[in-house]
C-alpha cells in the first residue's frame, strides 16, 4: 500500500511539471521576454553594424533567439514555481 501511495505522489509531482511546462509555453511572460530579448540584440546590432552584408544580417534573429533560450532559464523556473504554488 504504502508504494501504491509514493507512485501516486510521484505522478501527481510529475504531473504538476508537466502542467507548469504546458503553461510556460503559452504564456505572455515567456513570448514578451523573446520579444525583448531579440529587439536588445536587434537595436545593439543595428547601432554598432553598418552597412553589413545580408547573409549576416540574417543571422540576426537566430542569435536573439540563441540569447533569449540562454537568459530565460532562470525565468522559467520562477515563473512555474509561482504557477505551481497558484494551482495548488
Amino acid at each position: 500500500m504504502d508504494e501504491l501511495l509514493s507512485r501516486i505522489e510521484q505522478l501527481e509531482i510529475r504531473n504538476a511539471r508537466v502542467e507548469g511546462n504546458k503553461a510556460w509555453e503559452t504564456s505572455w511572460i515567456r513570448r514578451g521576454s523573446i520579444m525583448v530579448l531579440t529587439y536588445i540584440v536587434v537595436a545593439f546590432y543595428l547601432h554598432y553594424v553598418i552597412d553589413i552584408d545580408p547573409w549576416i544580417n540574417a543571422l540576426v534573429p537566430v542569435i536573439g533567439y540563441f540569447f533569449s533560450t540562454l537568459t530565460v532559464a532562470g525565468l522559467k523556473k520562477h515563473w512555474i514555481e509561482r504557477y505551481n504554488n497558484k494551482h495548488r
